[in-house]
């Protein structure tokens, strides 16, 4: 990262309110400070963070740059988000929350996911992916065994509407390669069935992986992926 670009990230992610949340939390012993970046996105940024023995990862969302529009849009769908229109604060911090709370829900069903730790404001903290260095994503290595791989999608798919979620955002972007398992992440744009857009979003995260795997040789039926996913519901 160059030196301008690095200022950049610094000034959008790090002002003094979110500086405030993060020394609250290394306070509080979750970890000792911020080491490096994983990954800059358009709404948060995500860095590995020393501990006295290991590391975590935090993301931090940015509270001026980010679109709490786009946020408002899937948090809408739940009747407990439904007065947060035109509260961006309000809105980023019940994103990072539902973040939390759908990973911890997915973790329980036996979803592979990042263990979530903690959440403050725009900060939420989980579990380090990888050896020494963070797991890179499924775009950024390619399994040895592609049919195989997308397999173990498919029934992380499965345990994960079984638990009454659908990713919503699913791809070879929000999936970890880590050490031929995959690993999902992402998990703030969330949603239970019982939202309106669910079946929809099911769908495009199914278009979304065979499109990706596809190119690597595998071809499976949508529908036929589908109905696997679904089958989950009933066992």
């Amino acid at each position: 990262m160059s030196g301008r670009e690095k200022f950049k990230t610094m000034h959008s992610v790090f002002d003094n309110f979110t500086n405030r949340t993060i020394f609250k939390l290394i306070s509080e012993g979750h970890f000792l400070g911020l080491e490096s970046p994983v990954a800059i996105g358009k709404e948060s940024n995500v860095f590995t963070a020393k501990k006295s023995s290991g590391k975590v990862i935090v993301k931090i969302y940015r509270l001026e740059t980010c679109d709490f529009n786009r946020m408002y849009d899937y948090l809408k769908q739940d009747t407990r988000y439904c007065f947060l229109k035109g509260k961006r604060r309000k809105t980023i911090f019940a994103w990072v929350q539902r973040e939390y709370r759908n990973l911890l829900k997915a973790r329980e069903a036996g979803v592979r996911v990042p263990l979530p730790i903690t959440f403050q404001n725009n900060v939420l903290v989980m579990e380090h992916i990888g050896d020494v260095s963070p797991a890179p994503k499924l775009k950024d290595s390619i399994p040895e065994n592609p049919k195989r791989f997308f397999d173990k999608v498919i029934i992380g798919m499965g345990q994960l509407y079984k638990a009454g979620i659908v990713h919503g955002d699913l791809s070879q972007f929000n999936i970890l390669n880590n050490n031929e398992e995959p690993v999902f992440i992402d998990f703030s744009q969330g949603i239970s069935l019982e939202a309106q857009m669910a079946a929809e979003y099911l769908v495009r995260d199914i278009k979304n992986c065979s499109d990706f795997f596809a190119k690597l040789g595998v071809k499976e039926d949508r529908e036929e992926t589908r109905k696997k996913i679904l089958a989950y519901h009933k066992l």
